[in-house]
């Protein structure tokens, strides 16, 4: 029996994700009916990256036990990676794996329940996709996606088949990004007018990989199915490797660092994406053939969609070339400011007696709150937040949903509208063009046309 349609089937194959349909024993459906509270839930590891390997996996173990879940198998291309992979849950877990050369193997295998997807940026949606068609729950690293149409056909598939999908953008478990969260929706803070965000680091080496790059060999991989729906181009371990200074395999910044923090914009207003993006920037300094730019700034018009006449603007920048500033978010309402890199709510710029009284108004200044507590899981602002408490919160929380079948945390909408807001910004800084959003055919359009790679 399969559970694929042939209008699916047919994506995969075009996308170079198989050549024929999965046939499984279960449908998404009679899997949920299947799993009971006592049964082991067993994980596949798509692709063991330095992420999986660094963060996803400590944030697993950290909670398997509690909640009854195994890695069983893993799929990588690279052989190196699956003897790495291999070597390294025995390490961990003292248990020997399933390993595969590719996500059809693992798949058709019909070993796993679950999977923590944790490949190249470009090929998280097609993924899932994967995993949907599969029926099988799936921890999905961010971006989402980085392009309006993997991001709609993955968007689609999931909710179609109904599983449990989290997508890696762990500030939705931190503990005082939900303290945020309440207190902007409970009114107390204001209209939110601007918010300022920032990513900074002196790192010329961030997402390079010359030793690895320099040992690899295309017959050690599987170019072509890496490439996936990409325009084929001849081997290249740079864009293999170090894929994030190279679009269309990633867009740098905005899906790596951007993505994390422009969710909380939607995650704390409930609007969905920008209505507007403008943006610019360069490889001002790294000029080591990456394609991707070092530093960048992007100015956000929200929101409603319905009603230009409210809203407010975010700017973020980053740079590779300078640290001064580090990871800053910081939301102004009228009466002072939300930071969540000191965790305080202050009446810090808010509008003074005398300043009010000129005009015949009141003052508004906040009161002092704290958005920390001790012992709660915080988010790092580092640059790495690798194996941080807040990944362990994070992945527990997909673990605990995959068991009661409820909405995790960083539901499938929320990596959909990070991708509108990363595409976006990609789309500014590729064309110059001032770009909007088509709602009616959820299309990216850059000075008045549909934006594409």
């Amino acid at each position: 029996m399969t559970n694929t349609s042939p209008s699916r089937r047919k994506f995969i194959k075009d996308s170079a994700l198989g050549a024929a349909a999965i046939s499984l024993p279960f449908t998404a459906k009679s899997y949920r009916r299947i799993l009971g509270a006592n049964d082991r839930v067993r994980v596949g590891i798509v692709g063991f990256s330095n992420r999986c390997r660094g963060s996803l996996i400590p944030a697993f173990q950290n909670n398997y036990q509690e909640t009854n879940f195994e890695i069983v198998a893993l799929s990588d291309i690279w052989n190196r990676r699956r003897e790495e992979g291999a070597a390294y849950l025995k390490e961990r877990f003292g248990t020997t794996i399933d390993v595969h050369p590719n996500n059809e193997a693992l798949y058709e295998a019909n070993g796993i329940d679950a999977v923590i997807i944790s490949t190249a940026d470009f090929q998280h949606a097609l993924h899932a996709v994967q995993a949907a068609e599969a029926g099988k729950d799936a921890y999905v690293e961010k971006p989402f996606a980085e392009t309006m149409a993997d991001a709609r056909v993955a968007l689609k598939a999931i909710k179609e088949a109904g599983i449990i999908v989290q997508i890696g953008s762990q500030r939705r478990s931190g503990a005082n990004y939900h303290k945020a969260n309440e207190f902007i929706k409970s009114g107390k803070f204001g209209d939110i007018v601007m918010v300022e965000m920032t990513w900074n680091v002196n790192q010329p080496g961030r997402w390079r990989l010359p030793e690895l790059t320099a040992s690899i060999r295309e017959s050690d991989t599987d170019w072509k199915r890496y490439l996936l729906n990409r325009p084929y181009e001849p081997w290249d371990p740079r864009k293999y490797l170090e894929y994030r200074l190279f679009w269309p395999f990633s867009s740098g910044i905005p899906g790596q660092w951007m993505s994390h923090q422009i969710d909380t914009v939607h995650w704390f207003t409930d609007i969905p994406h920008p209505r507007s993006v403008a943006a610019n920037g360069g490889i001002y300094l790294w000029k080591d053939g990456r394609k991707n730019f070092d530093t960048m700034t992007a100015v956000f018009d929200y929101g409603p969609l319905n009603d230009p006449s409210r809203g407010f603007q975010v700017v973020y920048s980053s740079r590779f070339t300078n640290a001064a500033g580090g990871t800053k978010e910081i939301y102004y309402s009228n009466g002072g400011e939300l930071n969540l890199d000191t965790n305080k709510v202050t009446p810090t710029g808010g509008l003074n007696e005398n300043f009010a009284a000129q005009m015949g108004m009141k003052p508004n200044l906040l009161e002092e709150f704290d958005l920390s507590s001790s012992g709660d899981a915080q988010v790092s602002t580092s640059a790495d937040t690798g194996g941080d408490p807040l990944t362990t919160a994070h992945m527990r929380n997909w673990m605990d949903c995959v068991r009661s079948r409820q909405t995790p945390n960083a539901p499938v909408e929320a990596g959909y509208n990070h991708s509108i807001a990363n595409i976006m910004t990609n789309a500014a800084l590729r064309t110059g063009q001032y770009v909007t959003f088509d709602e009616k055919n959820q299309d990216v359009l850059a000075g008045g046309k549909v934006f594409q790679y």
